[in-house]
């Protein structure tokens, strides 16, 4: 008989039913003064976000409504805000633009099958409760990742901030293409576009001190720093509109169509689905880190937690309503979460408040974008995404760990040359073979009883008693194929160097498992120890590795025993002998 609880095991759960039944007045205005405040932020970097992706502004405003309900209904973080991020709009132009020209009907078809790939993608995984794949992301990667993801996005706006067109896909192409574009610089963009990265950027640093000095309180003077983009949105566009800029060439976002996000549906075209396959799993895979790690870090200040496989559902949720709603790929922000975790958000609803304010915009706000500058979106991408980028991982990684280095830096210089897909897959790629590397060479120590105890240490590190026809090996990794066979060249070597050896004990505290070739390699060893007339013992084997093990010809043939602890085993063979 199918039994309720399993049936709970296969449906997605709903959070929104339990912070929803605690739902009281004083959260409800906590989590709408953060709503007023992240839809603020959220309108420019909705747009700019689009225009990243190569899509129409409005799309922007599309993906930042229904994705924000499902969050709310699924997610587990309290304050995770879901929307269009760079990244991932960077990945979603990348992988677009090889079948469709930018502004053509097709390009904007096939990011809501970008979409909802993404969207199934991520609900399978939920589903299947791959949750944890996210750890084969080592963070040196990703971080070399969003860094040269950075400097991309960056470099790719550069060219709406000089009022220039720049042909390339990789940063080399940008950077050569710019500097042959330099004589051609339109000098009102440019103005426009280096004033408002400047005053930007003194936004993120100075404006906060300045209103403290003026009376505000900390708090205020945060969250009114916060809508900087938006004053610089709101003069420039009064500008632009005052002195007809457009007319001397400033590029504006133009007429932006009002209403609702439109019913769309994905295409069902398999031979684009192959295609898109490839990214629209790496797509998912990067928002899904990305929103776990954000969602992590500000679960863990309140004490909260999240949960990874209900994260890939909702994430899931959100994707497929994306493409549902005329949007794109989505995932939750770093910036907007921190924002939304800064002004107080309680609850998820903060999120649907949101999204009700998103959708107020694109119903009435938009005629006032038309005189908009294109430089001045530009402006909050360059500044949103340059606060990504981080160059100390290389000084942390180069100090603690050349293999991860080494990962960070081939991501890094293969994003920066060959595009985000490759990139990823190359820092997993190199993160995996350097992890192979470096198992495949398992420490190896003789040890020898420390005086006065039951303890064993290595007797290059300190001074221990050992035995002449005792060794004691104690193996530092699991067993399994990539370094079996060191494990039988290192036991050939010690047996030769000791010429009055008469028991070999393998110390197994530190191995996890033993996979179908390390025990072939055990088994090999045990047959030419005793070929030598030498016995050899295993000591303090783990209980779940004991357990397999059990069921084995290499225990029930094996030459010596099985010892519960390594002071037992040396006892025992050395009064023996």
């Amino acid at each position: 008989m199918f039994h309720h609880h399993n049936l709970k095991k296969f449906l997605p759960s709903i959070p929104m039913l339990e912070w929803g039944r605690r739902y009281d007045r004083e959260t409800l205005v906590s989590d709408l003064v953060a709503a007023l405040i992240v839809t603020v932020m959220l309108i420019p970097q909705s747009l700019a976000y689009a225009l990243l992706a190569g899509l129409p502004p409005e799309v922007g405003l599309y993906a930042s409504v229904a994705p924000l309900v499902l969050y709310a209904i699924f997610g587990t973080s309290r304050v995770l805000a879901v929307g269009p991020v760079a990244v991932v709009s960077l990945m979603t132009a990348a992988a677009i633009g090889e079948h469709a020209a930018i502004g053509t009907p097709a390009y904007g078809a096939f990011a809501i099958t970008l979409a909802f790939m993404s969207g199934v993608i991520l609900l399978l995984m939920g589903f299947l409760r791959l949750g944890f794949l996210a750890h084969f992301l080592s963070h040196p990667v990703i971080s070399g990742f969003i860094s040269a993801s950075g400097l991309l996005i960056a470099a790719s706006q550069i060219k709406t901030l000089m009022g220039v067109d720049v042909q390339g896909h990789n940063f080399i192409d940008l950077v050569a293409s710019l500097a042959q574009q330099i004589p051609h610089v339109h000098l009102l963009t440019l103005a426009m576009g280096v004033g408002s990265t400047g005053f930007l950027f003194w936004v993120r640093k100075g404006l906060k001190p300045l209103l403290m000095r003026l009376g505000f309180q900390s708090r205020s003077a945060d969250v009114l720093a916060k809508t900087g983009p938006v004053a610089a949105i709101v003069v420039t566009s009064y500008l632009t509109w005052a002195f007809q800029w457009q007319l001397q060439g400033v590029k504006i976002v133009g007429a932006v169509p009002q209403g609702l996000p439109p019913l769309t549906l994905p295409l069902w075209d398999m031979a684009l689905w192959k295609t898109l396959a490839v990214p629209a799993l790496l797509i998912s895979v990067v928002g899904f880190v990305e929103s776990v790690s954000v969602g992590q870090t500000l679960a863990a200040k309140r004490r909260q937690r999240i949960a990874p496989n209900q994260e890939l559902v909702a994430l899931g949720a959100s994707n497929v309503s994306a493409a549902l709603t005329g949007g794109f790929p989505v995932t939750g922000g770093f910036a907007r979460s921190v924002v939304n975790f800064d002004a107080g958000a309680k609850t998820p609803a903060a999120g649907i408040f949101t999204a009700l304010g998103i959708t107020l915009a694109s119903l009435f706000l938009t005629p006032a974008l038309y005189f908009l500058p294109q430089a001045t979106l530009a402006a909050t991408i360059v500044v949103a995404v340059l606060s990504l980028v981080d160059f100390r991982i290389f000084k942390r990684t180069w100090g603690y760990s050349k293999a991860d280095f080494v990962a960070v830096l081939a991501t890094l210089l293969v994003t920066l040359t060959s595009g985000v897909e490759l990139g990823l897959v190359t820092g997993v790629g190199v993160s995996l073979a350097l992890y192979l590397y470096r198992t495949s060479r398992p420490h190896i120590a003789e040890v020898g009883l420390v005086p006065g105890t039951e303890h064993f240490r290595n007797i290059m590190r300190h001074e221990v008693g050992t035995q002449p026809t005792v060794l004691g090996l104690r193996v530092d990794e699991s067993l399994y194929f990539a370094n079996s066979r060191a494990l039988e060249d290192h036991v050939n070597e010690s047996v030769a160097s000791h010429p009055q050896l008469a028991h070999v004990v393998l110390q197994c505290s530190a191995i996890n498992s033993i996979d179908a070739s390390a025990l072939e390699s055990l088994e090999a060893i045990d047959s030419r120890l005793r070929a030598s007339g030498i016995l050899l013992h295993l000591s303090e084997v783990k209980g779940p590795v004991m357990d397999r093990l059990k069921h084995t010809h290499f225990l029930r043939d094996l030459s010596g025993k099985v010892y519960l602890t390594h002071f037992q085993a040396v006892q025992d063979l050395s009064s023996s002998t």
